[in-house]
C-alpha cells in the first residue's frame, strides 16, 4: 500500500523515563507509536540514575504488582529473578511486626509472593525490556516545558533539548514525571480549573545503608525483617531489612517528627536497636557496612484528584506519583504504577486512543488502584500528630480499630492472613476484610497464642551472636 494511503497510526508521548513511564509505554504499544521523553540520561545497566532519589532505599513489589507485571510484560519477573531478584513468600519468608506490635506467624499457605531486589536492578530490567520494543523511542536529556493545545484537547509537548526548544506532537500525552509533576500548572495555563489536592504528612524521614551479612548467614535464604511503626506511640519508628542481589542487605530505618533517623553512620545501628523491637539492630551488629547513610525527607502522602475534575482535555493523562505519592514505608508505588498501566491498556483495547473522551476514561480507570493504595496509607498516617489539619473522624477511628483486630487475627490464622494480604497487596478491595475468611476467625478467635519475639529460626537468629 502506498505510504500516503496507509492508515494513520496514533502517536503517544510519555513524559518521564521512570518505571511508571516505562510501564505506560508498554501499555500503549498496542495502540500507538510511543516516544518517551526523559529529562536525564539513562544508564545502560543496573546503575543509579538521576531523578530517582529513592533508588537507594528498600523496595519491594507486592504480589498484586507482580501479577500486574507478568500481564503487562510477560516474563519480566523471570528476567528479574534471573538477575538476582527474589520472589519471597509472605509470610513464610518474612519476619514482620505489625503497627499494633504483634508478630505475624510465618504461615506458608497464603500464596502471596513479593518481588524483592534493589531499585537499580528492577529499573534496568524494565528499561531493557521496554526500550527494545520497536514501537518505543527514547529521547534522553530532553525537558518537557509545557503542553500544547487548548482546554479541549492537548496536542503535544513543548520541550527543550541541547539548548533549543521545539514541539513534539502526539495524539496522547502521558505525564509520568513523578512527584515533581508540573501538570497542575500546565493545565491551568490551558485554562482548566485547579485540581483538588490533599496531603497527609506524618513527617517521616528515612535513612538507608547497605550491608554485607554476617558469615553465619552464608548460603541462607534470609527472610525479610520488618518492624513497623506504631502511630499510637508517636514518634513512630520502624525499619526493614531486605536481602537483595549480590548477597547484600538493604536496611531502611524510618521515624516521624521527633524520632527521625540521622545521616550519621555511627548512629545507624543504635537507632535500629531503639525500635519497638531491637531485632534489626541485633542483626546489624555483626554485619559489615558497605555504604554511608542515605537520607530522604520527601515522604508525604500527596494526591491530586484529576479523575474528579469537571472538565478534562482529550489527549492527556497523568499516571503514577504525578497523581499520588505515598509514604514509601508501605511499598505500594511500583505496584500502583503497574496496575495503572494495565488499566490504561484495558481501556485502549475497547476504545480508540483518539476517540473523544478516551483520555478521561483512562484517567478514571487508572484512579482505581490509586484509591486503594491511598486509603491504606492515609488510614495509617492520619493518626500521627500533625499529619493533617483535620483529625480522623469517628468512622475512621472505628475502622482503624477494626483493622487492628483484623491484623491481630491474621497474625495467628492463615485464612485471615490470606484475606489481609489480599488487601495489602492491592489484589482485592478493602471489602475483603469483611469476608467470611476474616470474620469467622475473628469472631471465634484464633487458637494460636501471640508470639513473644521475632519468629527467626535458630540459624537465622545465630547471626546476631558475636
Amino acid at each position: 500500500m502506498p505510504a500516503h494511503l496507509a492508515p494513520h497510526r496514533p502517536t503517544a508521548l510519555v513524559v518521564g523515563g521512570s518505571v511508571t513511564g516505562l510501564f505506560a509505554a508498554a501499555a500503549l504499544t498496542g495502540s500507538a507509536d510511543v516516544t518517551v521523553v526523559e529529562r536525564d540520561g539513562l544508564p545502560d545497566g543496573p546503575d543509579p540514575r538521576r531523578g530517582v532519589p529513592q533508588n537507594r532505599h528498600a523496595h519491594l513489589v507486592w504480589s498484586g504488582g507482580v501479577r500486574a507485571l507478568d500481564r503487562l510484560l510477560p516474563g519480566l519477573v523471570d528476567d528479574a529473578t534471573a538477575n538476582g531478584a527474589r520472589l519471597v513468600r509472605i509470610m513464610a519468608d518474612m519476619v514482620s511486626r505489625a503497627p499494633n506490635e504483634i508478630w505475624f506467624r510465618r504461615f506458608t499457605a497464603t500464596g502471596h509472593r513479593n518481588l524483592v531486589c534493589s531499585r537499580d536492578l528492577l529499573d534496568s530490567v524494565v528499561r531493557r525490556r521496554v526500550l527494545a520494543h520497536p514501537r518505543v523511542t527514547l529521547r534522553q536529556n530532553t525537558t518537557a516545558i509545557r503542553l500544547t493545545g487548548d482546554d479541549r484537547r492537548v496536542t503535544g509537548v513543548r520541550v527543550r533539548s541541547g539548548g533549543e526548544e521545539h514541539t513534539l506532537t502526539a495524539d496522547l500525552v502521558v505525564d509520568a514525571s513523578g512527584r515533581g509533576s508540573r501538570s497542575p500548572r500546565w493545565l491551568a495555563d490551558l485554562g482548566l480549573p485547579a485540581v483538588r489536592e490533599r496531603e497527609i504528612d506524618a513527617g517521616l524521614v528515612y535513612a538507608t545503608r547497605i550491608y554485607r551479612p554476617p558469615a553465619a548467614t552464608a548460603g541462607l535464604p534470609f527472610p525479610l525483617v520488618n518492624v513497623q511503626a506504631n502511630p499510637a506511640k508517636a514518634p513512630g519508628r520502624g525499619g526493614i531489612l531486605l536481602p537483595v542481589e549480590d548477597g547484600r542487605w538493604i536496611v531502611t530505618l524510618a521515624g516521624t517528627r521527633g524520632g527521625e533517623p540521622s545521616a550519621d553512620p555511627d548512629a545507624f545501628t543504635g537507632f535500629a536497636l531503639g525500635l519497638g523491637d531491637p531485632v534489626i539492630g541485633e542483626l546489624l551488629r555483626n554485619a559489615e557496612p558497605l555504604s554511608g547513610v542515605a537520607v530522604t525527607r520527601s515522604t508525604a502522602d500527596q494526591r491530586r484528584y484529576y479523575e474528579k475534575m469537571p472538565r478534562w482535555p482529550d489527549g492527556f493523562t497523568v499516571l503514577g506519583d504525578a497523581v499520588a505519592g505515598y509514604n514509601p514505608v508501605y511499598g505500594h508505588g511500583i505496584t500502583v504504577a503497574a496496575q495503572s498501566a494495565l488499566a490504561v491498556r484495558e481501556v485502549l483495547r475497547r476504545t480508540p486512543l483518539t476517540a473523544p473522551g478516551t483520555a478521561r476514561r483512562l484517567q478514571r480507570s487508572a484512579a482505581r488502584p490509586v484509591s486503594a493504595a491511598w486509603d491504606l496509607a492515609v488510614g495509617q498516617d492520619a493518626f500521627y500528630p500533625g499529619a493533617t489539619s483535620t483529625p480522623p473522624s469517628t468512622a475512621e477511628r472505628l475502622l482503624a480499630r477494626y483493622v487492628d483486630r483484623a491484623v491481630a487475627t491474621g497474625a495467628r490464622n492463615p485464612r485471615a492472613l490470606g484475606a489481609l494480604l489480599d488487601v495489602m497487596s492491592l489484589e482485592r478491595p478493602a471489602s475483603r476484610l469483611f469476608s467470611p475468611d476474616m470474620l469467622i476467625p475473628m469472631l471465634f478467635g484464633p487458637r494460636r497464642p501471640f508470639l513473644s519475639a521475632a519468629p527467626l529460626t535458630d540459624r537465622e537468629r545465630g547471626s546476631t551472636l558475636s
